[in-house]
């Protein structure tokens, strides 16, 4: 008996029904020699710091480093019955091998191999290695499943990944939270990426805005524009003599130039053409192409490669030759697919690049909901435009001179559409503001030839450096570091394709960083936290080259020991480093005190706390709690609003209080009635 384990039920009930196992029990699926069942997400991880001892349940400077000697590993607690019934099912008797069936990928090989360690399972173990889940893809990967041994390496890189993230963030969190007095979440990957934000902020900030000058020579049929003046008199002096002079035309350069078809997508390219597009989040887009992948309309999503493997050039023509029939922007087109462009094994590396599957262009976008479509749509366009034709275009520069300068006309003439019109077409269904390419004819023109002209002068301003979006985040974690590593290497940048969606939505969930229409803004927390941490934790180029050891590892090419040796000895280094910090930064993340008013006893500013509007002056015992009894017996919350009246004119007009005796609601004025005692009172204004 085969058990095969994959990494969510909706996947193992696609591989139960390619195989035809049909017979549902209690957390599995069995049937033909089979019992299919599945991990719930990561369903085993590494065990919390509370788990080596005592002394790590409370957050303290003194308990660390935490540098466990026998790692732990302990089960989601929501997710005990899934394990237990897993555990059962490799320990059955009639179970001979177990096949890792999660996804293809470094996090599906750690999730497996978590539970298989964790369940104490000895059984032979072997591995599927699919890039979709068309039933057709599934029995080819089942009829030549590999040895699970052939993946550990694999498992070495997701574990060591796992485990530096773990002693990363364990200790640098509670290193700084405890240093300034409130959780501030430090990871591996997600500060040197708030780094990247802060850095842009402040250059935006620190932006100083210049003007400069153009003089533009009005000539038939075109116009020409002068480098860049910096002062206006200057300008205006040049513009005068261009008008009192003639232009002549001194060279006129012509180039055939060729735009090559783009590549196909990887993750990384599509979550950023999404966002550019549709405005949707590096997460929406994952879990988009997650789902449909799922439904086997798209290939496997946690992909890093570009290109096609050199063998899937008849399955990739036979999806074009379709797909064009269920494009509606494709009715008319002809043109001749080269395939051979899209295909290279060599630069595929887990996974090849994401295209529609056969399924879905016999299903086309039935039943699919509007983000799907509109997903789908974008991967269409994207494989038919990297297999059309290179755009061809020919540019003409002319280059005049006039009262002793020179003025630059440029134009540009499309002679071959190619991929262009595809992604014209395309991009004209979408709703979205999508920037058309304006072509500018010159006339004919000759070297010598002489113009008289008009002159005007254009004022315009050096632009700040733009905010980043989710697209232009992304590029830049792709190449974080990129040029300080050498050429053969791998993976570049900070996080993988898989995991940079989630590093972004955990910035924005705990505070640092927040969204503004399409763009990431860090927060006055998140620009501290950059700033206080060392070199180490913030610097891209590090945790890109880490990233790329980790690669290395996973090819068996380093060693996992040496890389754990680094990570410990780095988070030795920042606790001996930072063991204080300096008084004036120790209120660097207290949120900033709201004032309420005046103290009635002393004058000193009164504040909102948690609980009460307590005096700025530590020697005065002024405060007033907000579950005062006057006000809890009366239904009503002593809100910013009340206080306020109470300390500018000692009364306020508070609406809805509760009668106890008659049970209705009343209005009245409440009195402030400080006697300079321990507690403040109130009474209700009676009328005369």
């Amino acid at each position: 008996m085969k058990l095969i384990i994959a990494e969510k039920p909706s996947v193992a009930q696609t591989i139960a029904a390619a195989l035809g196992v049909k017979e549902k029990k209690d957390g599995y699926i069995e049937g033909g020699g089979c019992l299919i069942s599945w991990c719930v997400g990561h369903l085993v991880q590494l065990a919390e710091a509370a788990a080596y001892g005592e002394q790590y349940k409370k957050w303290s400077f003194e308990s660390l480093p935490i540098l466990p000697e026998e790692w732990q590993y302990a089960v989601d607690p929501d997710k005990g019955k899934q394990f237990k019934t897993l555990k059962e099912l490799m320990h059955r008797a009639d179970v001979s091998e177990v096949v890792n069936a999660c996804d293809a990928g470094r996090e599906g090989e750690l999730i497996f191999r978590f539970v298989y360690e964790a369940a104490g399972c000895k059984k032979p173990m072997r591995r599927l290695w699919i890039s979709s889940m068309e039933d057709g893809a599934i029995k080819a990967g089942f009829a030549s499943l590999k040895d699970g041994q052939e993946y550990d390496a694999l498992f070495a890189s997701a574990l060591c990944r796992a485990k530096a993230d773990w002693l990363i963030g364990i200790n640098a969190t509670r290193l700084f939270s405890c240093l300034y007095g409130k959780t501030l979440n430090v990871g591996r990957v997600q500060t040197p990426t708030l780094k990247m934000l802060v850095d842009r902020d402040a250059a935006i900030t620190g932006f100083q805005k210049e003007t400069y000058y153009h003089v533009r020579l009005t000539l038939p049929g075109a116009e020409a524009a002068s480098a860049k003046i910096c002062a206006a008199d200057e300008a205006s002096r040049l513009k005068a003599a261009c008008e009192a002079s003639a232009a002549v035309c001194t060279s006129l350069t012509r180039e055939k130039k060729t735009a090559a078809p783009p590549k196909l997508f990887d993750l990384t390219s599509l979550q950023r053409e999404a966002n550019r597009i549709y405005g949707y989040t590096a997460k929406q887009t994952l879990d988009l192409a997650q789902t449909l992948y799922e439904k086997k309309l798209l290939t496997y999503p946690r992909t890093d490669s570009n290109f096609l493997t050199d063998d899937m050039g008849d399955t990739a023509k036979s999806i074009v030759t379709l797909l064009c029939g269920k494009l509606p922007f494709m009715e008319g087109v002809s043109f001749t697919p080269e395939l051979a462009k899209v295909l290279n094994s060599k630069k595929v590396s887990d996974h090849h690049a994401i295209i529609p599957t056969s399924e879905f262009v016999k299903q086309g976008f039935t039943g699919l909901a509007e983000s799907e479509c509109k997903l789908m749509n974008l991967v269409c366009s994207k494989l038919l435009c990297a297999i059309a034709a290179p755009h061809e275009y020919e540019t003409v520069t002319a280059v005049f001179s006039c009262a002793g300068n020179e003025f630059t006309a440029k134009g540009k003439t499309v002679l071959v559409p190619g991929w262009k019109e595809i992604d014209q077409r395309f991009r004209s269904t979408l709703k979205a503001d999508t920037e058309e390419e304006v072509l500018n004819t010159l006339p004919e023109l000759a070297e010598g030839q002489s113009f008289s002209v008009t002159a005007n002068v254009s004022e315009h301003f050096t632009s700040p450096p733009k905010a980043y979006t989710e697209d232009t985040l992304l590029l830049a974690m792709e190449r974080a570091g990129a040029e300080d590593m050498p050429e053969e290497a791998e993976r570049k940048g900070l996080g993988t394709p898989a995991t940079r969606a989630a590093i972004l939505e955990k910035l924005v969930q705990i505070g640092f960083v927040q969204r503004k229409g399409k763009q990431l803004i860090p927060t006055k927390d998140g620009i501290n936290l950059a700033v206080v941490l060392p070199e180490s934790l913030t610097s891209p180029v590090l945790t890109a080259e880490w990233e790329n050891r980790l690669t290395e590892i996973a090819k068996g090419n380093a060693d996992p020991d040496d890389f754990m040796a680094e990570i410990e000895a780095q988070v030795r280094q920042l606790v001996k480093t930072y063991s204080c910090i300096s008084a004036d930064k120790q209120n660097l993340f207290q949120p900033e005190r709201v004032i309420i008013g005046k103290c009635p006893r002393c004058g000193e500013n009164v504040y909102e706390g948690k609980k009460n509007f307590y005096c700025g002056n530590r020697g005065c015992q002024f405060v007033m709690w907000k579950n005062d009894r006057f006000f809890e017996q009366r239904k009503k919350a002593f809100t910013p609003k009340i206080a306020a009246a109470l300390l500018k004119n000692g009364k306020a007009k508070v609406k809805g209080l509760y009668s106890e005796k008659t049970g209705k609601t009343y209005d009245a004025t409440v009195l402030l009635a400080d006697t300079g005692g321990k507690y403040v009172n109130y009474r209700v204004e009676r009328k005369e």
